[in-house]
C-alpha cells in the first residue's frame, strides 16, 4: 500500500487495535522531503526528526528541504538524489531519518506491533531503509516483489552492527563481471555510545509454497513467518504460474495453478498470513481454520478515513464501491518493473488512455529504474517508463519493453497527494490501486450510522474479528 498509502497514521490506527499495523517503506525519502516541503503543517515530521538519534542528520534535513508554511502550490517539488550502487551520504542520511520517523511516528505513544513493508526490485534504498526502521524499533519487517532469500542474512547484520550489502542484479552482467552489490557499514551513521538496534522479526511475502518451503528448508534463507498473497491483493501481483494468457480484455489469466491452498502451507511449519480476498469475516475464518495465523489486508484499509490517499481519489473510488461499480484491471503492461499490477479504472488518472497519451514520458524520481550493464563494464540506470528514445539508448534498451509502462513513481506519488506540478499548470496524474474484492468496503459503508460514506480503520478490524471484535 505504497506510496504513503499505509502510512504512520493508518498503521498507528491499526496498532492500536492491536493487530500489526504496517507502514510502506517505499521510498519514504520522497515523502519525508515533500511533506516537509508541503510545511509539515501539524509538525510531526519534525518532531520524529528530533528524536532521530545521529546528531546533525535532522538539522541538514530540514535545510534542505523544510519550508515554512509551505511551498507554493504553482512550485515544483525540489528533487532529491536518486539512488545508485553507490548513493551519496546525503542520500543515505535522508533514506535512514525518513524510515526512522515514519516508524517512530506509527509506534509513538503506544505499544501494539509496528511493521514496515518493502519491496525486492526497489533493492538499493533496502539496508538504509531496513536500518532507519530498526533504529525505531520496527516489529516486523515484510518484503515481497520478488525473491526476498537475502533479506534473514541482511537484519542479522544490521542488528549486529555489522557491514552488510545486499546482492544487485544487474541486467546484462555476465559471472565474470564480478558480484554487484549495494553496500552498507552501519557503524559509519551508528549513534554514538548506543546499543546496536533490536532484529525484527522477518515475514517473507510469498505467491507460491514451492517458494516458502525453499526458503524455510535453508536456514541462511528461512523468515519467521510468510505473508501468502493471492493474485487478488491490489498492487503488484506474481506473474501465472502457467504460460501467458490474456483474456478477451487484454488481462493476464490465473487459474488454479495460482491459488495457494493454506492447508499446504501449514506444513511448511511457519506462522504464515493469507492475502488477497481474505478481507471479510468468512475470509478471516476460512484462513485461520486451515491453519493461517490471520490474514492481511489491505483494500479495505487503503479507502479508510486513516490512509494517506488523498481525499479526492478516496471519494470518488468509495462512490463507486457503494454501487458495487468499481472497475479494477490486473494490468500486465503497466508497471515498470515487469510484475502485474492491479490499477482501478478512474477518468483523470494514469488509467486513462488520453491522460496516459497527453503525459510527456520522464523519469526524474527513478525507484524503479533498474542497473544494467554498459558496453565499457561499467553501471548505468534505465526505466522503461523514462522517453523511449533515452531507453533505446540505455545499453540498448528494446522499445518493446516501454510499450504501456506507467510511471508509478509520480503516479503513485500523486496518489498520495504529493503530485508533482511541472511547466504550463501541468500537475501529474495519480495511479489508484485496489484488490478486486470490494466485499468488505461495500459492508462497512453500509453500516455506517446515516449513509455517511466513510469508515475508520477501527471499524474494518471490528468488522473482520466479527461480533468479539465489535464488543471490544
Amino acid at each position: 500500500m505504497g506510496v504513503a498509502i499505509s502510512d504512520w497514521r493508518l498503521a498507528r490506527a491499526v496498532s492500536l487495535t492491536g493487530q500489526l499495523g504496517v507502514v510502506s517503506g517505499t521510498a519514504l525519502e520522497l515523502v519525508c522531503a515533500r511533506r516537509l516541503q508541503l510545511g509539515d503543517l501539524g509538525g510531526e515530521m519534525r518532531r520524529a526528526l528530533a528524536h532521530f538519534p545521529v546528531p546533525g542528520v535532522a538539522e541538514r534535513i530540514l535545510r534542505t528541504y523544510y519550508v515554512a508554511g509551505g511551498k507554493d502550490a504553482s512550485a515544483p517539488f525540489r528533487p532529491v538524489l536518486r539512488f545508485s550502487l553507490q548513493p551519496s551520504r546525503a542520500l543515505a542520511e535522508l533514506t535512514i531519518a525518513a524510515n526512522f520517523a515514519e516508524v517512530f511516528l506509527a509506534k509513538e505513544g503506544h505499544d501494539g506491533p509496528v511493521g514496515i513493508n518493502y519491496l525486492r526490485k526497489i533493492e538499493l534504498p533496502i539496508p538504509f531503509a531496513c536500518y532507519g526502521a530498526m533504529l525505531a524499533g520496527v516489529d516486523h519487517v515484510l518484503m515481497g516483489a520478488g525473491n526476498p532469500a537475502d533479506l534473514p542474512a541482511l537484519l542479522d547484520g544490521l542488528a549486529g552492527n555489522q557491514p552488510v550489502e545486499l546482492p544487485v542484479r544487474v541486467q546484462g552482467a555476465t559471472s565474470t563481471d564480478g558480484e554487484h552489490a549495494i553496500r552498507f557499514d552501519p557503524r559509519a551513521y551508528a549513534p554514538a555510545g548506543r546499543h546496536p538496534p533490536r532484529r525484527p522479526r522477518f515475514d517473507a511475502i510469498v505467491a507460491s509454497v514451492d517458494l516458502a518451503e525453499a526458503l524455510a528448508a535453508n536456514p541462511a534463507t528461512r523468515p519467521d513467518g510468510f505473508v501468502v498473497e493471492g493474485f487478488e491483493a491490489g498492487g503488484h501481483n506474481a506473474p501465472p504460474r502457467g504460460p501467458r494468457r490474456l483474456d478477451d480484455t487484454g488481462q493476464l489469466v490465473y487459474d488454479a495453478r495460482d491459488v495457494v491452498d493454506p492447508a499446504s502451507m501449514s506444513r511448511v511449519g511457519l506462522p504464515f498470513w493469507m492475502a488477497g480476498s481474505y478481507g471479510t469475516p468468512a475470509g478471516v475464518a476460512r484462513a485461520v481454520s486451515a491453519g493461517a495465523t490471520g490474514v492481511q489486508v489491505g483494500t479495505a484499509f487503503a479507502y479508510c478515513e486513516e490512509s494517506g490517499m488523498a481525499p479526492e481519489w478516496k471519494r470518488r473510488v468509495l462512490e463507486l464501491a457503494g454501487r458495487g461499480e468499481v472497475p479494477v484491471r490486473t494490468d500486465a503492461r503497466t508497471s515498470p518493473t515487469g510484475f502485474p499490477f492491479k490499477v482501478v479504472q478512474l477518468p483523470g488518472t494514469l488509467a486513462d488512455d488520453d491522460v496516459y497519451a497527453a503525459r510527456e514520458r520522464l523519469c526524474d524520481l527513478g525507484v524503479l529504474r533498474t542497473p544494467y550493464r554498459k558496453p565499457d563494464g561499467s553501471v548505468g540506470y534505465r526505466c522503461p517508463a523514462e522517453p523511449v528514445a533515452m531507453y533505446r539508448g540505455h545499453g540498448d534498451g528494446r522499445e518493446a519493453n516501454t510499450v504501456g509502462r506507467r510511471c508509478l513513481c509520480n503516479g503513485l506519488m500523486a496518489a498520495a497527494g504529493f503530485a508533482q506540478r511541472r511547466a504550463h499548470d501541468y500537475t501529474e496524474p495519480p495511479v489508484i490501486t485496489a484488490g478486486t474484492d470490494f466485499t468488505g468496503v461495500r459492508e462497512l459503508l453500509r453500516r455506517r450510522p446515516g449513509g455517511r460514506g466513510t469508515y475508520r480503520a477501527a471499524d474494518v478490524v471490528a468488522y473482520l474479528l466479527g461480533p468479539e471484535g465489535e464488543q471490544r
